[in-house]
């Protein structure tokens, strides 16, 4: 059995957690069922489901730390995983920047877990798959997909009196659909955690569309231009900003919020005062953990307000270097949009570029938050407010930093890997050459 209620899962770890012989002791348990489906060139390929579930110890003497794992939870499992730990431990060497675990907390309850999701059967899963290759088969377009979907637990209790526990589930959804003239390419991605919310067939045909509208590309000049994103096309600069918002490699100079004679950029506008990033577990839509790997709470945080750092992450050992307190790093990312529809975007832009997707996304210069990549899977000219033809992809250099800066227009949020990220028209958006890949 992979999954466990709260009681019985506080029952495991409470048996764990009397063979403890050391100083502090943290046991994690988790478990997970999940099932997926894939298919290419318009039949499924593979389906399968798994079942997994797991133990974990974490013991320490003073600042020496060891951990060691188990899936099986018999009593002489129980106490063979925890002396393994404390033995690890003792063979360790200290460490400098060890923390000792949390005492009782309080979390708000999760909203990642839905009973609907959690009951998808191989049939449902079939359906998906149905639901992409038929139509594409009728409109002469290959379909090669994935879809799992996946209901789990977590929990955690210390030594110290911390308990936690929450269940979710979740669902993840991508299909390319390839013209069979082998000239045009299209794609979806869709991820919920309440599969009422998840409509197969309608992202599919997204796919299929943009796949048929995007063969026989033109090449245009590489250059400087308006565009307008898709979430899946902003995503993963966003993502890689996000990352930067980190007190301790802004403090030690190492990232794009540390300010030049030390500090970090607390307090700055960095972005167009439109631009508002915040995290909320709580959020309806994109709903995330409301605790943290070691057991901290997460809250609602602000990050970017009108343009302006608010708050930058800290770990509760660089938390205590610094006499503040700790703010755990975010697992969702909400930015604020507007009212506009993808289509009014497109309506109200003379001359532009639609991109579907960006990929391949690479360092340049972490200093400047520099990225290079490419866009994907349709990419469109748009002339006065309709989109005039398919253009051959371009490698882009670009910073989110300056593109957040060169914000026209906000539009809806979609949710995307977690996150909530609306569409945007950007003005001079860098693309540096042309690729020939569809």
């Amino acid at each position: 059995m992979a999954i466990y209620n709260k009681e019985d899962a506080k029952a495991i770890m409470s048996k764990a957690l009397e063979y403890s012989k050391a100083d502090n002791c943290e046991i994690n348990l988790s478990g997970d069922n999940s099932g997926n489906i894939r298919y290419a060139r318009n039949t499924v390929s593979t389906a399968g489901a798994r079942s997994n579930q797991q133990l974990v110890v974490q013991a320490n003497f003073g600042k020496k730390v060891g951990t060691a794992t188990i899936e099986e939870f018999d009593d002489k499992s129980l106490e063979k995983v925890v002396r393994r730990a404390e033995e690890l431990a003792q063979l360790s060497p200290e460490s400098e920047e060890f923390m000792p675990p949390l005492g009782p907390q309080e979390y708000d309850k999760s909203k990642m877990y839905h009973e609907s999701t959690a009951s998808i059967s191989p049939d449902y899963r079939a359906a998906v798959a149905a639901a992409s290759i038929e139509p594409a088969k009728a409109k002469d377009v290959t379909a090669a997909g994935f879809f799992e979907d996946y209901s789990d637990f977590s929990s955690m209790m210390n030594s110290n009196g911390l308990f936690a526990y929450e269940r979710s589930t979740g669902l993840d959804f991508t299909v390319t659909m390839r013209s069979n003239d082998g000239s045009g390419s299209g794609w979806v991605t869709r991820d919920y955690n309440d599969v009422g919310r998840f409509d197969a067939e309608m992202a599919s045909q997204i796919a299929i569309d943009k796949a048929l509208m995007s063969r026989e590309a033109k090449a245009i000049e590489p250059g400087k231009y308006t565009v307008i994103l898709e979430p899946a096309a902003s995503v993963g600069l966003l993502n890689n900003m996000f990352y930067s918002f980190n007190a301790r490699s802004a403090d030690e100079g190492r990232s794009f919020m540390s300010k030049e004679g030390g500090g970090n950029k607390i307090g700055e506008k960095i972005v167009d005062e439109r631009i508002t990033i915040y995290s909320d577990p709580l959020n309806d839509l994109a709903p995330a953990s409301t605790w943290t790997g070691d057991g901290q709470p997460r809250k609602k945080t602000v990050w970017l307000e009108n343009g302006v750092v608010k708050n930058l992450a800290y770990g509760r050992y660089w938390a205590d270097q610094k006499g503040v307190a700790p703010l755990p790093f975010p697992a969702n990312g909400i930015m604020a949009g507007g009212d506009a529809s993808l289509e009014d975007l497109i309506k109200d832009t003379k001359k532009g570029i639609l991109v579907t997707r960006m990929w391949y996304i690479r360092t340049v210069d972490p200093q400047t938050l520099l990225y290079t990549g490419l866009t994907r899977d349709g990419t469109f000219y748009i002339e006065n407010g309709k989109l005039k033809h398919p253009i051959k992809n371009f490698r882009f250099n670009e910073s989110p930093i300056i593109m957040l800066n060169n914000l026209e227009t906000l539009g809806q949020q979609v949710r995307i890997n977690g996150n909530l990220i609306p569409y945007m028209k950007i003005r001079d958006f860098t693309f540096t050459s042309l690729s020939d890949a569809v």
